[in-house]
């Protein structure tokens, strides 16, 4: 009876938070307008309350976005169609053009936006929209993550993988996803912040993962579920960034950073000369999702490029052979640089290449900021907009045998405009896209100069949670090169 209670007890919660969360934001939302310029986009509001939302993460989950497009675009005949995703209407434009319209039209008919769960997790205390926050962190990275600044950071990168390369991978077998992932974590700690202690740096990322779990999904905040497990760890993690927030403003008030040598630095610098000042708190907030983006994404892009690169000895092949001619020019203490990387094209194909069947964000959202008209249609003032990386990645029209590895298709001249799109497009493309292209070809470098590897599971699937990762974190053999 007691067990009966309790079931009774949270199914009345979750209904609760399930009709509080729908009313609050519905009165957000602006009336349906049938007629009022153009007849609005063809779809369904799905389920009451919840639209089409489990449906869309369990697409997401099991990798079926695609799907999930195609069978509302058959069953409407039409290129744009509408549902309904966590309290709001939401249209989906299809293609190159509709990736075209949106990231042309930033700041004109469209802003960035993102579910309030987001700010949960990531609170302010500002009174800025998201889209202007969202601006003025761009203003801040701009100069920290263009490849003028990254240039310096390549040697430590390197020097960091060399670690724990003799660490962590000195062992016949090891599982992919857990290895790539202390890497790119500690790494990113290094690079942010400035951080060597291991202690910390594992204690980061164990929060870091929670947060990246909670982030694609129900916005529940339930004790023990997995979103309050999100905004518990963000306020953990956002305390002990604090602390070295204060501590580095007291460094830089009292002269004692010359040159600043993490991104941390350089993003309070740029707040002092622009006189945007942001409280401690709001700016532990940002580095916390800088951290979880970054970390997140390369970590699941590069632990898939291990998969393809041992499904495919051919490529291994080539990339060993561009990444031997770079090793044997230096000596065997010399740190890579940023020419070294600018010789790994056919390298960087391959990294694109996996970029392109699975890309670490499925996409983004946006907002009309005014009635706009597409395709025949009316999207009111206010809905939102999705757009998703794989409507183009995977579509015949746009790429050759789209499920077929082939890093020589990124050879030349490239692709049509606004079909590849792993970091978006326009103004709003991800500013930490050469970011990830020194990360991953220093990594390409190091490992396949070291080892080749195989599968140990050869049928091993990819999910997403919510980024692409092997279902049971790539177990790989390592073959060491006999030197």
């Amino acid at each position: 009876m007691e067990f009966l209670f309790i079931v009774l007890l949270l199914g009345n919660s979750l209904l609760f938070s399930f009709l509080l969360y729908y009313f609050i934001n519905k009165r957000k939302q602006p009336p349906l307008r049938r007629g009022a310029v153009n007849d609005l986009p063809p779809g369904s509001c799905g389920w009451p309350f919840v639209g089409e939302t489990l449906d869309y993460l369990t697409s997401v989950k099991n990798g079926r976005l695609v799907k999930f497009l195609t069978q509302r675009r058959t069953k409407y005949s039409s290129k744009i169609f509408s549902t309904s995703l966590i309290g709001h209407p939401m249209v989906f434009l299809s293609g190159a053009e509709g990736n075209k319209f949106l990231f042309s039209n930033e700041t004109k008919l469209v802003q960035v936006w993102w579910p309030s769960s987001v700010d949960r997790i990531f609170p302010k205390t500002h009174q800025k929209a998201n889209h202007e926050d969202f601006a003025t962190t761009r203003k801040l990275l701009s100069a920290p993550l263009r490849s003028e600044s990254l240039q310096r950071f390549v040697g430590i990168a390197d020097a960091i993988l060399r670690r724990h390369l003799q660490t962590d991978w000195n062992c016949p077998q090891i599982k992919v996803l857990p290895a790539v992932r202390k890497y790119i974590f500690s790494l990113a700690c290094k690079l942010f912040l400035s951080i060597d202690d291991t202690e910390k740096v594992e204690r980061l990322s164990e929060y870091i993962e929670d947060i990246s779990t909670g982030l694609l999904s129900m916005p529940i905040n339930l004790p023990g579920t997995t979103f309050n497990q999100a905004v518990r760890a963000s306020k953990e993690m956002r305390k002990e960034v604090q602390e070295i927030i204060n501590q580095r403003k007291s460094e830089l008030l009292e002269n004692k950073i010359v040159a600043p040598d993490d991104i941390l630095s350089q993003m309070l610098q740029a707040t002092n000369e622009e006189e945007e000042f942001w409280n401690e708190s709001d700016i532990a907030s940002h580095i916390v999702g800088l951290l979880q983006g970054g970390y997140s994404t390369v970590n699941a892009a590069i632990t898939v490029m291990m998969k393809y690169i041992a499904e495919y000895p051919a490529v291994y092949s080539e990339i060993l052979k561009e990444q031997m001619e770079i090793a044997n020019s230096k000596t065997a203490n010399d740190l890579l640089n940023w020419e070294d990387l600018r010789k790994m094209r056919y390298s960087w194909n391959v990294a694109s290449e996996v970029l392109r069947l699975a890309p670490p964000v499925h996409g983004t959202f946006r907002e009309a900021i005014e009635d706009i008209t597409y395709d025949g249609y009316m999207i009111p003032k206010g809905w939102k907009l999705h757009w998703i990386a794989d409507d183009t990645h995977r579509n015949t029209d746009y790429f050759q045998n789209p499920d077929k590895f082939d890093p020589m298709r990124f050879q030349g001249s490239g692709q049509t405009p606004y079909t590849f799109v792993p970091f978006g497009g326009g103004p709003r493309m991800c500013p930490g896209n050469e970011y990830f292209r020194m990360v991953a070809l220093v990594f390409m470098h190091n490992v396949v100069t070291k080892f080749r590897w195989e599968k140990v599971i050869p049928d091993e699937k990819l999910i997403s949670a919510p980024t692409p990762r092997p279902a049971q974190g790539l177990p790989v053999r390592l073959y060491p090169h006999k030197t």
